[in-house]
């Protein structure tokens, strides 16, 4: 099994004197595993740092096999080393990637999601919005996408402010009125890249991706949501 892919890097954990065994995001192939010799050297290490954009030749004797990867840098990636929050929220991104998605399962959809990701630490201001339909985009990828298209009770498109746990579908705000204890917020930013921002609507969106995460992907793992997530929303809340 051969082939050469782009990729960004999702971990690297030290394998023998100088080799690591690292983690991908392929645009072609999905979520991968791959010896990479020589890791540890001058040369390798920098280009092994989580979210780092590289391409790949890949090697393998079957499919199920841990295969070898040779690699070359694809730019430089996002620069964030100056920015902790910004570092840290990339650094969550790749750990989500890396528990949510099997391995050898192909997602473009994920890889062009961690890609829009990458590029928007480019906006302090915009990213983390971006990282919480980031997250919306690994339950698409993993069939288990938010429908928050229209109304799941009377079909309407306007006034969605609701999200019901059972479903993932939106819900309006008069049909949901009643019912309001029991829905998930539904805030403006992930309805529409130029939607309302601020207040409680990044909280909300955490939330929201949240509940669904740990639904449909971490429990039936036996985990929690990665402790990241949880420094990450913490770092983003506004300081009193």
């Amino acid at each position: 099994m051969i082939y050469e892919d782009e990729a960004f890097v999702l971990s690297a954990r030290p394998h023998g004197e100088t080799g690591a065994v690292v983690h991908f995001l392929t645009r072609e192939h999905g979520h991968i595993a791959a010896h990479v010799a020589g890791a540890a050297s001058r040369r390798l290490k920098p280009y092994l740092q989580p979210a780092s954009h590289v391409r790949l030749s890949y090697r393998a004797r079957t499919s199920d096999n841990l295969g070898s990867a040779t690699l070359e840098p694809l730019g430089e990636g996002a620069d964030v080393l100056d920015d902790p929050l910004a570092l840290l929220g990339l650094q969550c991104a790749c750990v989500m990637t890396r528990a949510a998605l099997p391995e050898r399962d192909p997602q473009v959809g994920a890889f062009e999601a961690f890609a829009a990701l990458i590029r928007s630490f480019e906006w302090p201001d915009i990213w983390p919005y971006v990282y919480v339909r980031f997250e919306a985009g690994l339950l698409e990828a993993m069939g288990f996408g938010l429908d928050l298209s229209s109304c799941a009770v009377t079909g309407e498109m306007d006034d969605l402010i609701y999200v019901s746990p059972k479903s993932g579908r939106a819900v309006s705000r008069k049909a949901g009125a009643p019912y309001e204890s029991k829905l998930l917020a539904l805030p403006e930013f992930m309805l529409s890249a130029q939607g309302v921002r601020g207040g409680k609507s990044l909280e909300d969106g955490f939330g929201l991706t949240g509940f669904f995460l740990e639904r449909h992907i971490f429990h039936p793992l036996n985990q929690p949501l990665p402790e990241i997530r949880s420094r990450l929303l913490d770092g983003l809340r506004p300081s009193e």
